[in-house]
């Protein structure tokens, strides 16, 4: 049986953590991180009554579990996955906002203490064909932008989602900006820049998680849009990489990488 550390378990997409861990034959939460959660109130949050709970990182108990499961905070992921990690939990990453600098230290750091793991922007599988099918489009079409839609509430701008297709589609395109002569009648208007590619956000309630890849050509257009309606939907790639994170020998980046 393999234990199950959930940090964040009590929002919106750690619960549906909470809930999938819950289903599954060979897995059990035997511990859940966040401030609020107490042990008083974690049965509200579908936990177990043998499940340890942790308000913040320095209350954890060795040993506590195998796997970390990670849907926080942009401001706390990057000393959540460090943790993880010196402590021998395989992480399991949700939350966005980790720069490349910090992926790169976190992925020598799994190396060093050999222990295997997962960031991924985005774990569904729409949103993961979408990062493929734009990175192979942009081999053709080199004027692109993005578009990405959020609920309301979400702390980051852009998504990591975008940003990744961003980077993703940089590794195909040769250098190149459309318009290069624009001027801003407001600033922002034409959103943030990654390397000439063009990223805007939108946040706006009644949304959860939406993108579209805009590609220009001469005489034609191609737009390849996804859109996750219930986060339930994100649950299908967290549930491969549970089954498939033992497997790994290193922090693995993408979801892409391990299907």
């Amino acid at each position: 049986m393999k234990k199950v550390l959930i940090a964040g378990a009590t929002g919106a997409m750690g619960q549906k953590a909470v809930d999938l861990v819950n289903s599954l034959d060979g897995f059990e939460i035997t511990a859940a991180l966040a401030p609020h959660l107490t042990t008083e109130n974690k049965a509200d949050y579908h936990l177990a009554a043998e499940v340890k709970t942790y308000q913040q990182l320095a209350e954890i108990d060795d040993n506590v579990a195998d796997i970390w499961i990670d849907f926080t905070l942009p401001n706390a992921v990057y000393a959540d996955v460090k943790y993880a990690l010196e402590h021998g939990m395989k992480p399991i990453v949700g939350t966005t906002g980790l720069t490349d600098d910090q992926q790169a230290e976190l992925t020598q750091l799994s190396r060093e203490k050999r222990v295997g793991g997962l960031i991924a922007a985005n774990f569904g599988m729409s949103a993961v064909l979408l990062m493929k099918f734009a990175q192979e489009a942009a081999k053709y079409f080199p004027d692109v932008e993005i578009i990405e839609m959020h609920h309301g509430d979400k702390k980051d701008a852009p998504s990591g989602t975008a940003l990744s297709t961003a980077k993703l589609i940089d590794q195909v395109r040769p250098a190149h900006e459309t318009n290069p002569a624009e001027t801003e009648s407001l600033p922002g208007a034409r959103g943030g820049d990654y390397h000439g590619i063009k990223i805007h956000a939108v946040r706006l309630p009644g949304y959860i998680a939406h993108e579209q890849v805009l590609f220009g050509g001469d005489g034609e257009a191609l737009t390849i849009r996804q859109d996750s309606f219930d986060r339930q939907s994100f649950m299908n790639g967290v549930k491969v990489a549970l089954e498939k994170v033992d497997q790994l020998s290193e922090l693995v980046i993408g979801l892409e990488n391990i299907l």
